[in-house]
């Protein structure tokens, strides 16, 4: 009877409702923002971004979490997938950083949890555009179930707007799937044919993409737990962003900065205790962009299973000292999963 009555209150809630917001408070703790320092000096842009990231995540679960427990108190929620972030300006650790969290839609169990970030103090700005899709599960019985979520109600014209953009970005993920699955089209099939003829000339001095390939690998410790048992989602895509920069680093001439992330997948939780691979690799540039994809496979030596945990796709800008977007050299596919990698970001290449 209360779960009812719950659900039926729920149909009144609206996004407004579900509004959180989370500030980092750089201007007066210097502390904190030297640990978002990306270097000790002074340049445009200076913070890390994985670290942001990494933040980004907190403020997903916890604007979703606020939601899922108004209806089941002892509920979590998890991160099933970054949809996008789109930075439109550069952050810096001198002014004060607000996270401006709300949910844009709910589904049966899924949820989108949009994230607007904006400076504080002179030169305020919006830094980026972010949305995740989160998940509410059930921790009765130990058993991790999806939970049937109630509606919100979208009272306003933006309030629709926003649904129905989700909506539109769910459709444009489940149409880029079935994108990935077809056959290369007649102008595809001759660029590659192209690229691979380029390199069988003599005075070849192309970059291969075989070349901008970096692997790490560490144990997941409790440290990093998020949930009982379950490493927190923000610490693994910033150490995949952060080796995904590192292999940026490899091509572009002058510096790299963050332009979007495409799409983060997790497929699998991460345990305590698992090995953890970490993959980045370079697989398309455009004139002045690079796109980087950065897997990550975990693996049990007790259960000896391993799976694709996560798998992530950066673009890069490279920029000079005015962040003034400068060319980068173009890379050369050679295998079939190279070429398969290189079709998938050139379908979406930013320039």
């Amino acid at each position: 009877m209360t779960e009812i009555a719950s659900q039926k209150d729920a149909v009144q809630l609206t996004p407004q409702d579900t509004r959180y917001l989370f500030v980092l408070p750089f201007s007066t703790d210097q502390a904190l923002a030297r640990r978002f320092l990306a270097r000790d000096s002074q340049i445009v842009g200076n913070i890390r971004f994985g670290k942001l990231l990494e933040t980004l995540d907190k403020v997903a679960e916890n604007t979703a979490l606020a939601y899922v427990n108004r209806f089941y108190p002892d509920a979590r929620v998890v991160t099933a997938a970054i949809d996008s972030v789109l930075v439109r300006n550069l952050a810096n650790t001198t002014h004060d950083l607000v996270f401006s969290g709300q949910i844009n839609h709910v589904g049966t169990s899924s949820l989108e949890v949009g994230i607007r970030v904006e400076c504080l103090g002179a030169g305020s700005s919006h830094l980026a555009s972010c949305y995740f899709t989160m998940v509410g599960r059930s921790t009765d019985s130990g058993e991790a179930k999806s939970l049937t979520l109630p509606p919100l109600h979208y009272k306003q014209e933006l309030e629709a707007k926003r649904h129905n953009k989700a909506e539109l970005r769910r459709q444009a993920y489940r149409d880029s799937l079935a994108k990935a699955e077809e056959m290369p089209s007649l102008d595809e099939y001759l660029l590659l044919k192209k690229l691979h003829k380029e390199q069988e000339s003599p005075g070849f001095r192309g970059i291969r993409a075989s070349q901008l390939v970096l692997e790490s690998t560490v144990r997941a410790y409790p440290e990093q737990e998020n949930v009982p048992k379950t490493v927190f989602g923000g610490y693994l895509i910033r150490k995949a962003y952060e080796l995904a920069a590192l292999a940026a680093d490899m091509v572009a001439p002058d510096r790299v900065v963050p332009y979007q992330v495409n799409r983060i997948n997790f497929n699998q939780p991460v345990l305590l205790g698992d090995q953890l691979k970490f993959t980045a690799r370079v697989v398309y540039t455009g004139r002045t962009t690079i796109t980087v994809q950065s897997d990550i496979e975990r693996s049990s030596r007790s259960a000896g299973d391993k799976a694709l945990s996560n798998s992530c796709l950066f673009t890069f800008r490279n920029v000079g000292t005015d962040l003034e977007a400068k060319p980068v050299p173009f890379i050369y596919p050679v295998t079939y999963a190279e070429d398969a990698r290189f079709l998938n970001a050139y379908r979406q290449r930013a320039d």
